[in-house]
């Protein structure tokens, strides 16, 4: 075997109720001021109260900010270290969906180690050190609670990430519990967020490895299984919690063996137009599975394997049958399916397609190569 590293988040904790019990974890880490780090949603939601009671019943001190937006722009992060900074914080806390996880790594890096915001965007390009850091995860789906990774708007609309092994928290905690009150159509698209991590991820042309094979198959297994029972019936806890444990494991597995065309065609339509991230990979998936087929169909039949069990057929018949799994799940799942459908037009095209070819980390991952026209193309296919 050629030489493999493997980096992850060195503890996760698997837990129904364990965010409730939040204080007591970072007291136990030494941890006197924390600053929690989240987004309006969670705070209406009512997510927050129990974790913010247990906190006043410890004793710790908790500063909280909750103007996370999604795809964070700049300000947004550097506010957050501000409060950081105030609360003189001894630790951070994400909790939320992956843009406040992905805040709150930033928040624990910048507020401690003095670094600009613009001195470490890139590969690994931060110095450190951080502030410890805690990552909840209140959705099923970006797997940042086991990535080194953060995506941030910049102030010109363009998605640029900061990529780091300090950005590994030091405690991931999957509580089932969380997830119960996620509509629907947010628990339609995180999913399908996760499985296209877990796709790209075993097809990728960049640092594909076992590790990461076996965890995406695994997570793929998982979403497959369960994601129609959570969006049908959001109280079925055991689904939501396959749910939460597929998506971390497509995080470790795209952690590892970076993800391709698929996001790569998913950022523009997040930062030109909001659309949120899982919609957007969402409604890039089938087409891509379809570009790629040429170069990945053995690949991809052994996903349709575990997707669509009982499968007939050669690699290729089972490699479009698992595109038309795709295109056909956010239907019965009812998600847009068409650019069109989230506001976007003709003319938009040419803009969004320069602005994918921008995405060259993602792009070499792909099986296939990915041209201007390419892109043209896969985004009129959608419309």
């Amino acid at each position: 075997m050629r030489t493999l590293t493997f980096n992850t988040t060195p503890s996760i904790l698997i837990e129904r109720g364990a965010a409730t019990r939040l204080a007591e974890r970072v007291s136990s880490m030494g941890c006197r001021s924390v600053l929690l780090v989240t987004d309006p949603g969670v705070v209406g939601a009512g997510l927050l109260q129990p974790v913010l009671d247990g906190f006043t019943q410890a004793g710790v001190a908790l500063r909280l900010f909750a103007d996370v937006q999604a795809d964070p722009p700049e300000h947004v992060i550097l506010a957050a270290v501000d409060a950081a900074k105030d609360c003189k914080a001894d630790c951070v806390i994400g909790f939320g969906g992956g843009s406040s996880l992905d805040a709150a790594k930033l928040a624990a890096l910048l507020a401690r180690s003095g670094e600009s915001l613009a001195d470490v965007f890139g590969i690994e390009r931060a110095r450190g050190p951080r502030l410890p850091l805690v990552l909840v995860p209140t959705t099923a789906g970006t797997g940042s609670e086991v990535t080194a990774v953060s995506v941030v708007t910049t102030a010109a609309g363009e998605k640029n990430v900061v990529i780091s092994p300090m950005l590994l928290p030091d405690l991931a905690v999957l509580d089932a519990d969380l997830t119960v009150g996620l509509p629907p159509h947010v628990t339609a698209a995180t999913g399908i967020d996760a499985m296209v991590h877990a796709i790209e991820s075993y097809t990728s042309r960049q640092r594909k490895n076992p590790i990461s094979d076996s965890l995406g198959r695994e997570a793929l297994r998982l979403l497959s299984a369960s994601i129609e029972r959570a969006c049908a019936n959001g109280a079925d806890i055991q689904a939501r919690e396959d749910m939460l444990l597929g998506a971390c494991l497509a995080g470790m597995a795209f952690a590892n063996s970076p993800v391709a065309a698929v996001h790569a065609l998913a950022y523009p339509l997040g930062a030109r137009f909001h659309v949120p991230h899982g919609l957007s990979n969402s409604l890039m998936l089938s087409a891509v599975l379809r570009f790629n087929l040429d170069a990945a169909a053995p690949l991809y039949a052994e996903l349709a394997d575990i997707v669509l069990p009982g499968l007939e057929g050669d690699a290729r018949s089972k490699a479009l049958a698992l595109a038309d799994h795709f295109a056909e799940l956010p239907t019965r799942l009812r998600l847009p399916t068409r650019l069109r459908d989230v506001g976007i037009g003709e003319d938009d095209l040419e803009a969004l397609a320069q602005d994918a070819m921008n995405q060259s980390r993602l792009l070499g991952n792909n099986p296939r190569e990915v041209h201007l026209d390419d892109a043209r193309a896969l985004y009129r296919e959608v419309l």
